[in-house]
């Protein structure tokens, strides 16, 4: 069996003699004398560039966009005098920054801003604004009409019918709450998204 030999790689290079397993000097050993006070400053600095080009995007978190949040609170698909329909009454919860996409519902919904402001524009139909009491004669405040967009803010409610092709954000600082009450065709979602030309 031949017998196997250590190999020195550039022993030359690093002025290392004798055996394998002898040390390798330091890197300021084989540098010249006029940087070897220099070397460990320009280390730290590159180091430092380096660690800031790689950290911030190694632990920053990105942020979620702001959303809705739809809760139902109670529903039924046994409406009488409404066959293949389900009521829901539901609580949205609009973001500061969040915007609600082009949409229309499957059927009739009333919409009631319990707090905030939304802002609400209409691409095609008619949306009537009021306030106050729904069976107490409410006031029309504005009718919001195809290419026009209002706010519709605390204490006024909506009614939005299926012909109604809408969008609606929170530009505000605080939650928009809005309380919905829905009369869907049976297993429509909540909203229907749309495109336009």
């Amino acid at each position: 069996m031949a017998a196997v030999r250590a190999l020195r790689p550039f022993p030359q290079a690093w002025g290392v003699t004798g055996d394998a397993s002898a040390a390798r000097p330091s890197l300021s050993a084989t540098m010249p004398r006029s940087l070897r006070p220099r070397a460990p400053i320009a280390l730290a600095i590159v180091a430092a560039f380096a660690l800031g080009a790689v950290l911030p995007g190694a632990f920053a978190q990105t942020k979620a966009a702001p959303t809705a949040i739809r809760n139902a609170l109670a529903q039924s698909s046994h409406v009488q005098g409404a066959p293949n329909r389900t009521m829901v009454l539901s609580r949205v919860e609009v973001e500061p920054g969040a915007k609600l996409a082009l949409h229309h519902h499957l059927g009739t919904q009333v919409a009631n801003i319990e707090a905030g402001t939304l802002t609400y524009t209409v691409r095609r139909g008619s949306v009537v604004v009021r306030k106050g009491e729904s069976d107490q004669n409410p006031q029309t405040v504005r009718t919001i009409k195809a290419g026009q967009t209002a706010a519709i803010k605390t204490g006024q409610w909506i009614v939005e019918q299926p012909s109604d092709i809408h969008e609606a954000a929170n530009r505000g600082s605080t939650p928009v709450v809005i309380y919905i009450a829905t009369l869907l065709k049976t297993g429509a979602p909540a909203a229907t998204p749309v495109t336009l030309p």
